[in-house]
């Protein structure tokens, strides 16, 4: 009876440690797969209405000037395509921070950093010091992207603020306008981001516009051949000189999308199945045979774009999320804090 006894507590402690390991396994599949603590509801408990007055914001700063919204979208891609999603795109430069990422010649044209400031300083009025830049550039996209009548993304919280700038990373990791395909793809790869997922990502481009800058080579001495003659013509007419400057003071520029501008849809793929692709970049999806029969398909499927786009942009928002001892929560975007 003893020996019975004893085998049956062996049994039942094998079959406790096998289900402790696999309770073990569980939780670190789940730590891997949330963005490195990241979570719904992060701030819950610490600032119940932060993701409400983000909405609020946003919508209020959308009735006033819609291009905000394109900014937010542009905004998240340039901060989580260099190091990581932790809002050091924003730091002016300065003697703690280094030179600002923002006077980097990849950050061309990008604007409307003060509306960031609004929304930080709206959620400094109701939680002081508890939800950071790089959650509020999370978010803002977020929103923006609803806005533009684009898929509504579950975005996960919790991100932690850089101390320094990554300027010397910019020119590496964001793609420049007229980078290969394999290139693209390398850097959105390095995210986690697959072939589908970038050429749904790249749909962003369905909304804002395109400085002349970077537009004039495909345009003279002659309309590049891959581009509808038509389209090329309309081009040239919007930059009507090979000598475009690259200033944003008074600049001249054309639309992403001539159709729907303002809409993030799946015009973006259309336009280059018609051979209307703006960038240089952007026509070379629709040729390269491991991106373009996904141009084919979110063309002809905008709840397939849709769907596609807020897995990528979920999966690009969660890179590399710094460690809490790692970073910070700027009280000001635009500096550290002071120690």
């Amino acid at each position: 009876m003893k020996m019975r006894g004893l085998r049956s507590s062996s049994s039942l402690l094998v079959a406790a440690a096998a289900l402790l390991l696999f309770s073990c396994f569980l939780a670190t599949g789940d730590a891997a797969n949330n963005g490195g603590g990241l979570r719904l509801g992060y701030y819950s408990a610490s600032c119940p209405r932060a993701e409400d007055i983000v909405k609020e914001q946003v919508a209020q700063l959308y009735d006033k000037h819609g291009n905000t919204a394109v900014s937010w979208l542009r905004a998240l891609f340039h901060d989580c395509m260099v190091g990581s999603c932790d809002a050091s795109l924003l730091l002016d430069t300065s003697a703690a921070a280094g030179i600002s990422e923002k006077s980097a010649p990849r950050s061309f044209g990008m604007r409307n950093f003060k509306y960031v400031d609004a929304i930080k300083a709206a959620l400094e009025r109701e939680c002081p010091g508890t939800v950071s830049c790089a959650d509020v550039l999370a978010l803002a996209a977020r929103d923006g992207a609803a806005a533009l009548g684009g898929p509504r993304v579950a975005m996960r919280t919790g991100r932690r603020d850089s101390r320094a700038s990554r300027y010397a990373e910019v020119g590496r990791d964001i793609p420049n306008h007229n980078d290969s395909v394999s290139a693209v793809l390398s850097r959105f790869a390095a995210l986690g981001v697959d072939a589908e997922g970038a050429v749904a990502l790249l749909g962003a481009h369905s909304v804002g516009r395109v400085h002349c800058f970077n537009l004039v080579g495909r345009l003279y001495p002659s309309v590049d051949a891959g581009m509808d003659p038509a389209y090329g013509a309309y081009l040239r007419g919007r930059c009507p000189t090979a000598d475009a400057k690259e200033d944003t003071r008074d600049v001249a520029y054309a639309r992403n999308d001539r159709a729907t501008p303002m809409v993030l849809d799946n015009m973006y793929h259309k336009n280059l199945l018609a051979r209307r692709g703006l960038l240089l970049v952007d026509q070379r999806l629709a040729d390269d045979p491991r991106t373009a029969p996904f141009v084919a398909r979110m063309a002809a499927d905008n709840a397939y774009f849709h769907d596609r786009f807020a897995a990528a942009l979920l999966t690009m928002s969660e890179n590399n999320p710094l460690a809490a001892d790692e970073g910070e929560v700027r009280r000001d975007c635009r500096f550290v804090n002071s120690a």
